[in-house]
């Protein structure tokens, strides 16, 4: 098998039996003819399935390692694809400090009586553990967490899981398969907000479940065609455009954050830094064994004489906006923004402060970010 990058860079090329083009083209149309009624050809209605949808599922079920994916049209649709073979009053474990988007759904449906949801730390096996007594039918998992980017032993965790005869699915987003393989670590799913890294260019909206059992990938296939929240065209062609340099951005960005984390963590205004590529961050000795880096993204919280908003009016580089990931750095304030919909007490079990920042490192110079850093920390004072 070639290696990861040449797959990547790869992705979707000569792949044009009409005319030959190096690069696949955009597939627009709703319809597909058919030879004859009664012969339902690969591609039909593009609801269901279409040739760029196709080349994007393909490629990423090969670099996670899956044996295929289902491309939707955004990463909260391919968790909420994920539910749909649950029966009725199914526990599901998913983390305490889980994406805010994530929390919210499982809140709704669990308040609807669908699903009975146990929020846990899952960086604690003893609390996983726990909370799988009596069976499970699903571990979801976020490693790193979004924002406080606290890791879990995947592998340790998937034990559990499947012990309890539950789905062990990974929410890695934050990583990508450039950085991190969940399925060679035991996991049966991998989630995507393909909007973020993989794309990295802040220019589309989808997600993707990528699958290692073909009984499965039917059914959730099934389901996407069923509701109808499959990836568009030119969404489709904009994530396999993104995800051809992949592995040199998710490399590079990786780097930039590291060094901007430890550059945050000699500065006085600065209370906490939390990044696994620090080596006095709990999930430091773990994350080096699973991941392959640390990742694009970092969170710092002020002391208490800075104020948050402060600091983020006065980012320059740094764009204020919910999403990560991108060629371009962005700053958010998860308690106003990300995990707004969170109560009040969800956030502080969560340990989502008032004073935490999350920071997404792009493809800037490392110094001329640092640089906008110093000076929004000087402008963050209170007094």
């Amino acid at each position: 098998m070639t290696g990861f990058a040449t797959r990547a860079a790869r992705a979707g090329i000569n792949r044009d039996p009409a005319h030959r083009a190096v690069t696949a083209p955009i597939h627009l149309s709703s319809a597909y003819a058919r030879a004859t009624p009664e012969l339902a050809p690969d591609f039909d209605y593009a609801r269901t399935a279409h040739p760029g949808r196709a080349l994007f599922e393909e490629a990423v079920a090969d670099l996670e390692g899956g044996i295929g994916a289902i491309a939707t049209a955004s990463g909260m649709a391919a968790i909420d694809l994920l539910l749909n073979d649950l029966r009725h009053g199914a526990r599901i474990v998913a983390p305490v400090d889980a994406y805010g988007g994530t929390r919210r759904l499982l809140d709704a449906r669990a308040a609807g009586g669908r699903f009975d949801a146990r929020y846990v730390r899952c960086w604690e096996k003893g609390e996983v553990a726990a909370a799988l007594e009596g069976g499970a039918e699903l571990l979801l998992l976020e490693t790193p967490s979004n924002p406080l980017l606290r890791i879990t032993d995947i592998q340790a965790a998937a034990r559990l899981g499947k012990a309890a005869g539950a789905l062990v699915a990974v929410d890695n987003t934050l990583l990508s398969p450039a950085l991190q393989r969940p399925l060679a670590l035991g996991a049966d799913c991998v989630i995507h907000s393909a909007t973020k890294l993989i794309n990295g260019h802040s220019d589309m909206v989808g997600g993707a479940l990528v699958e290692t059992d073909a009984g499965r990938l039917d059914r959730h296939r099934w389901w996407a065609n069923a509701a109808g929240t499959g990836l568009a065209g030119f969404d489709a062609f904009l994530a396999l455009r993104g995800l051809r340099t992949l592995p040199v951005r998710a490399r590079t960005q990786s780097a930039s954050a590291l060094q901007i984390a430890e550059w945050l963590a000699a500065r006085p205004e600065v209370a906490a830094v939390h990044y696994p590529g620090l080596k006095d961050h709990p999930g430091h000795a773990m994350a080096a064994r699973q991941q392959s880096g640390f990742g694009v993204i970092l969170s710092l919280e002020l002391t208490p004489d800075r104020d948050a908003r402060g600091f983020a009016k006065a980012l320059k580089l740094f764009t204020l906006a919910q999403s990560l990931g991108g060629v371009e750095s962005l700053v958010s304030l998860p308690a106003l923004m990300t995990h707004a919909a969170m109560t009040s007490e969800a956030r502080a079990d969560a340990g989502i402060s008032d004073r935490l920042i999350r920071l997404s490192a792009g493809l800037e110079d490392t110094a001329d970010l640092i640089a906008d850093l110093e000076a929004a920390l000087t402008a963050s004072a209170t007094t």
